[in-house]
């Protein structure tokens, strides 16, 4: 091999390693660093898109959603097949039973009233999950998978909360309160969904 070969093989390898790692690097928000990839329930998921849920003059939350495939609208979201994960990391501490409440009156916001008798137990579970964790601080977690089969899993400060809540409409009715009409914040909605 020739020095000139020798020093282009070179150069690709460079830029193929150079390309590799800035793939690997994190999306951040709100100072929270988000995985490009992730695997849930045995398989691989894209981070969508991630923000911040700001209240007045607080950031309160950074949010990423993870799906199979990109998703632009709530319909492609809400419509589409495998496992999903809503990941949120607190950026100001919260109480937690009223982190709790907020998230009930958002799906109130969001679920047509038709499916509401559906949603209760879901919602006292989860109101109840709340309640028991006292306060959320910033840098704690937050994450709400939907896996296929087992339902959805509530995982705070790393920890599983208890069984699957397993109504498919429940992960449903938790990820409208971020892109249903009338959403938590509409800039952290457009984030969430990569626009």
């Amino acid at each position: 091999m020739n020095q000139a070969a020798w020093r282009s093989g070179v150069a690709l390898a460079v830029l193929a390693a150079a390309s590799a790692c800035a793939t690997a690097v994190p999306i951040e928000a709100g100072g929270v660093p988000f995985d490009e990839a992730i695997r849930l329930g045995g398989s691989p998921l894209l981070l969508n898109g991630a923000g911040v849920r700001n209240k007045a003059v607080f950031k309160v939350y950074a949010a990423g959603l993870y799906l199979s495939t990109r998703a632009t609208t709530t319909e492609e979201v809400l419509s589409m097949a495998g496992p999903k994960r809503l990941a949120i990391t607190m950026l100001h501490d919260v109480d937690a039973d009223v982190l709790g409440r907020l998230f009930t009156h958002g799906v109130e916001d969001n679920s047509p009233r038709s499916r509401m008798s559906q949603l209760v137990p879901g919602l006292l579970r989860m109101g109840q999950i709340f309640s028991d964790q006292k306060e959320l601080k910033a840098g704690d977690s937050l994450v709400i998978d939907w896996i296929p089969g087992a339902g959805t899993i509530l995982t705070i400060k790393g920890a599983t909360q208890g069984a699957p809540i397993r109504e498919p409409e429940f992960f449903d009715a938790l990820l409208r309160i971020w892109l249903g009409p009338v959403p938590a914040d509409w800039k952290l909605k457009d984030a969430l969904l990569g626009k």
